[in-house]
């Protein structure tokens, strides 16, 4: 089978960081146009938009979205209804309502639509699942604090309405929430606390309960410096499981079960290649209903402004 034609749209840090290297590195997959009215690669094809892509006759397959979740909803409209696939970088829109509509269109067009959600696809999370499947979860701590100035230096849509702000990085520790346990959780209540001049919160906490009552908190954080902290600790009666690098290293009260090398987004495009293939689709949109409920649920606390 031929290569997937792909074509990148945005080529921000995310994209170079992340989408480019996992792509090469990725079997039925090849990169053939970027998209970015402020990018380029060399010996790529170039278009300013995906308008321009589309409309220029160019040969591709499918697309990749890597551009701020604010808008992303009409460009991957747009792709489906050009007959394309459609690969939604995280989180794949600003609400969860409009995702329904372009399930729908993945459908009509029989086009893969997938929603992904990397941090699934880091090495330590499917051996958390399967240990969880057996043992139960009595209580889970979540702490997850990064620094916006080095992962986001001044990109002012995170702060904006669906930018989601420390959910940004947060949601990533609920889709590895909502892949592990074993029965689904929902938010109970928390705190939010939002810069003075910012639509989006900066630092959170947040409870979760399951409907057998385990307890879930989240403890959240876009002002960490120093060493950054992507912990899932789970307390079970063989003891304290620690989830631990952002699902990259699984550990038993200090013993280690699982260290692997990062793959998550190589993983991602293998996932991609198969869904194409096989003519699927995969839009899971658990962990955005679980921001979106913090968002609902959650005091709003106003703190010092936040800048760059």
């Amino acid at each position: 089978m031929s290569p997937i034609r792909l074509a990148l749209v945005g080529l921000g840090k995310i994209a170079r960081d992340q989408h480019l290297p996992a792509i090469a590195a990725t079997e039925g997959i090849e990169l053939v146009a970027v998209a970015s009215r402020n990018a380029s690669l060399d010996g790529v094809a170039h278009f300013a938009t995906l308008t321009e892509l589309l409309a220029s006759g160019e040969a591709i397959d499918a697309v990749a979205l890597c551009t701020p979740p604010q808008g992303r909803h009409a460009f991957a409209a747009q792709a489906l209804a050009a007959g394309k696939h459609v690969l939604l970088e995280k989180p794949p829109g600003a609400t969860v309502s409009e995702l329904g509509p372009l399930v729908s269109a993945a459908q009509a067009s029989e086009r893969t639509l997938f929603a992904t959600w990397h941090s699934r696809f880091a090495p330590a999370v499917e051996p958390a699942r399967a240990f969880l499947a057996e043992v139960a979860p009595r209580a889970v701590r979540v702490t997850w604090k990064e620094d916006v100035r080095v992962w986001h230096p001044g990109q002012r849509w995170i702060w904006e309405p669906g930018g989601l702000g420390v959910f940004d990085p947060a949601i990533n520790a609920l889709s590895i929430l909502t892949t592990i346990l074993p029965r689904p959780v929902f938010v109970t209540g928390g705190d939010l606390s939002f810069p003075s001049n910012c639509a989006a919160p900066i630092a959170a906490t947040v409870a979760f309960a399951d409907a057998d009552g385990l307890k879930v908190e989240a403890d959240l954080d876009f002002l960490q410096t120093g060493p950054q902290s992507w912990d899932i600790e789970v307390d079970t009666d063989r003891g304290t499981l620690l989830l631990a690098k952002g699902g990259a290293e699984l550990s038993l009260d200090g013993q280690v079960l699982s260290a692997q090398p990062e793959a998550e987004y190589r993983n991602i495009y293998k996932r991609f290649v198969e869904l194409v293939e096989t003519g699927g689709s995969d839009v899971d949109l658990a962990p955005l209903q679980l921001v979106a409920d913090a968002f609902l649920l959650g005091r709003r606390l106003e703190v010092a402004p936040f800048h760059d």
